[in-house]
């Protein structure tokens, strides 16, 4: 103490300081490990992430721990122009069954679906590509999907075969719900449902209320790993999206779903 000159109380509580025991050390290395399989969990899914695995730890800590250790959420929301597949009245235009009544009890009875727009580069040219992804509203479950270098109607109709193949057990008519698009207007996909005696029904022109499932569902696939990035090729986007949908699927926690992922909840729902 003579020679740092330092009065005995201060010297004594820095010793201690350096000698405290970090009682949090333990919830931070779990909250770290928690960042790394979920980018973009804020305060609320890790107090829940963190209850899972046994650390019961009040939401307020939680914020202040995360801030300690730098675990601030990086993806953005950013307003971009909606992929509009309307092209006028080319086929059939179904009548608006759902009217925003997207929640239901049922797995596999209320469907939704809609098209949404990539734009990566390859040799510094921009090019697009185009998810076609079919939503339980029972638990948001991505059920089928596909991608495609261009807006087909083959891409649709793929992603609708495995829909009506993983819904077929479903007890109820089924209802299949879209936006006035080209490919859901098509002679094909009105007839297709018809014979699997599926209602369809779409949304009104222009109301994008109307399919507001879809609509979050884009939005935060492009906030998580979209948006901010550029990409080389229409492969390196595709595995991307198709990660993260799996991700989205088995391990997305969501409050709505009692902290559970799409697929946890529908399995929980089925074994009780």
């Amino acid at each position: 103490m003579k020679v740092t000159g330092f009065p005995k109380a201060t010297y004594y509580y820095w010793v201690n300081c350096f000698e405290r025991v970090n009682k949090d050390e333990l919830i931070e290395k779990e909250m770290l490990k928690i960042r790394q399989e979920h980018a973009n969990a804020g305060y609320r899914p890790m107090s829940e992430l963190l209850k899972q695995r046994g650390y019961h730890v009040n939401h307020k800590k939680v914020q202040r721990l995360m801030k300690k250790l730098g675990l601030r959420v990086t993806s953005y929301w950013h307003k971009s122009r909606k992929y509009n597949s309307y092209k006028g009245k080319v086929g059939t235009v179904a009548k608006n069954k759902l009217h925003r009544r997207f929640r239901t009890s049922i797995p596999h009875q209320k469907i939704t679906t809609d098209t949404t727009e990539f734009k990566y580069y390859e040799d510094g040219i921009q090019k697009k590509c185009y998810l076609n992804p079919y939503i339980d509203l029972f638990n948001s479950e991505v059920i089928s999907y596909h991608i495609s270098k261009q807006p087909s109607y083959q891409s649709i109709d793929i992603a609708l075969n495995q829909a009506l193949a993983v819904t077929s057990d479903c007890p109820y008519r089924r209802t299949f719900h879209s936006d006035q698009g080209w490919g859901y207007q098509m002679r094909d996909y009105v007839s297709k449902l018809k014979s699997h005696r599926i209602f369809q029904s779409m949304s009104r022109k222009g109301n994008c209320h109307d399919n507001s499932v879809m609509e979050n569902f884009f939005g935060l696939l492009k906030q998580e790993i979209y948006y901010g990035h550029i990409f080389s090729s229409f492969e390196e986007l595709e595995q991307v999206i198709v990660i993260w949908i799996r991700y989205y699927n088995t391990k997305r926690i969501k409050q709505k779903l009692n902290w559970m992922s799409p697929i946890q909840f529908r399995l929980n729902y089925q074994n009780n």
